[in-house]
């Protein structure tokens, strides 16, 4: 894993959409020097329209790209489905470049260059991907790891490892007991003592050592021969920080209050939220913009069903544990919640309408925040607010649950595209510690990376009730 921005990202990846970038910068000027004479270009001579164009051109492409799920560990499982993919984003970007010929025209590009630098760069993807089926094995990227531990917390090392969004990142070399205590993994896994720590690591090749005991009173973490390691180039990692970077999460069991307080992250400050209240105006004026007529087809057809309301307004806790409003399209009946006791929505709701059941599927019925950002009440990327009966419930339940209340709720947010649709006290675990992981961590890129991810989630519909 690549740390940038704070956001972690895995080699491989970065690998991938490097080369893929270089294969889309080339193309176009492949095509425009051996393809086609001057007269036909339908693009600049010089050197640096042409290499704005390329720019544009490549930016599109990725996103798409990104968008269809093609940077995900899984989407590489199987090749039919990438090259479905891969042609649907293509095509994405092609409806992407041409609305961008017609806001700037001057960065127009020939349709006979753009045609067949589809096709070089299309067929440059493709190979570069069986490439990478082919030859670069899950090995060439894989950390061994030794776990210090064999209780529960050492077991969820094991676990992360064979998810398979993190499967090839890691390979647990085996568990290393330290005191007397339940083995909670694999007899098979647990290694035999060694003279140090350090032999240990050298006799199984070791890259990093994860710390997962529990009580580390008494001299129960061997300090000094840690320390050895770490000065002969082992890495030396803390679970918290372990699950932090291979799931993008705060684990809550392995967390600790001074772990969160002396630890990176967790920054506000001026300048944070001025760029962020500014990426939250101008993306959601631009995002108000273009769905406009969506959202007016949309009232009409709720209308045409249901009669009104058109819009549902509810109670949600924001920043600070402020009470506001917040707007949807209404989805469902307006008998929904007749005797007025909250629940969460369910698989195949029945108080759902025939059109609520589309626009929850598309999540047309969360447009309507946009008008919650604009005021201020919420920010465009953030934890999804709660409704205050709900958030009474939890936090007393949960720990740190209302860490999440310390930056403003999101239309979006990385526990929507990282987790599916929450109804249950186990679902608002998982999705606090993808939140806590965004509170941690949140940036621009971070945002930027959200965005991108949801425009995949709304396109194949994950988590959506």
């Amino acid at each position: 894993m690549i740390r940038i921005f704070s956001h972690y990202i895995p080699g491989k990846k970065l690998i991938l959409v490097g080369v893929e970038t270089l294969i889309l910068l080339i193309s176009i000027f492949l095509v425009v020097d051996f393809g086609f004479s001057h007269a036909d270009r339908g693009i600049a001579t010089s050197a640096v329209p042409s290499l704005l164009q390329a720019a544009v051109f490549a930016f599109c492409i990725l996103t798409s790209m990104a968008a269809m799920g093609l940077y995900e560990q899984e989407s590489s499982e199987s090749v039919r489905e990438t090259l479905l993919r891969m042609g649907v984003a293509f095509a994405l970007g092609v409806a992407a470049m041409s609305a961008v010929f017609y806001l700037a025209p001057s960065l127009y590009v020939g349709r006979g260059v753009l045609a067949m630098t589809i096709v070089v760069a299309l067929g440059g993807s493709v190979l570069t991907r069986l490439a990478f089926l082919k030859w670069v094995t899950p090995g060439v990227f894989q950390a061994r790891v030794l776990v210090l531990g064999t209780g529960s917390r050492a077991a969820s090392v094991g676990e992360v490892a064979r998810q398979k969004r993190v499967r090839g990142n890691i390979k647990v070399v085996g568990y290393l007991p330290l005191q007397a205590t339940q083995h909670h993994v694999e007899r098979d896994q647990i290694l035999p003592a060694e003279e140090s720590l350090l032999s240990a690591a050298k006799k199984y090749q070791v890259n990093e050592i994860v710390i997962a005991v529990r009580d580390r009173r008494g001299g129960g973490l061997p300090v000094q021969q840690l320390l050895e390691c770490k000065l002969m180039g082992i890495k030396i990692t803390e679970l918290s920080a372990f699950f932090e970077r291979e799931r993008c999460q705060l684990h809550l069991e392995s967390l600790n209050v001074s772990w969160m307080v002396f630890g990176e992250g967790f920054r506000q400050g001026f300048l944070r939220e001025t760029m962020k209240r500014l990426f939250d105006v101008v993306s959601s004026a631009a995002l108000a913009l273009v769905t406009l007529p969506v959202m007016l087809i949309t009232a009409l057809c709720i209308y045409l069903e249901d009669r009104s309301p058109i819009l549902y307004r509810q109670e949600r806790v924001g920043q600070g544990g402020r009470v506001f409003t917040i707007l949807k399209f209404r989805s469902m009946r307006n008998d929904a919640e007749v005797d007025g006791k909250p629940r969460w929505a369910n698989a195949d709701d029945d108080r759902t309408t025939r059109v609520g059941r589309v626009i929850r599927k598309l999540r047309i019925d969360e447009l309507p925040q946009i008008f919650n950002v604009l005021k201020g009440d919420m920010s465009f990327v953030g934890p999804r607010p709660e409704r205050p009966f709900f958030v009474e419930q939890l936090a007393s339940k949960i720990p740190y649950y209302n860490a999440r209340h310390s930056i403003k709720p999101g239309i979006t947010g990385w526990a929507q595209v990282s987790y599916a649709y929450g109804a249950s006290l186990d679902d608002a675990v998982e999705k606090l510690q993808y939140d806590l992981y965004y509170v941690k961590n949140h940036t621009l890129f971070l945002d930027l990376m959200i965005l991108i991810d949801t425009i995949q989630v709304v396109l194949w519909g994950k988590g959506a009730r």
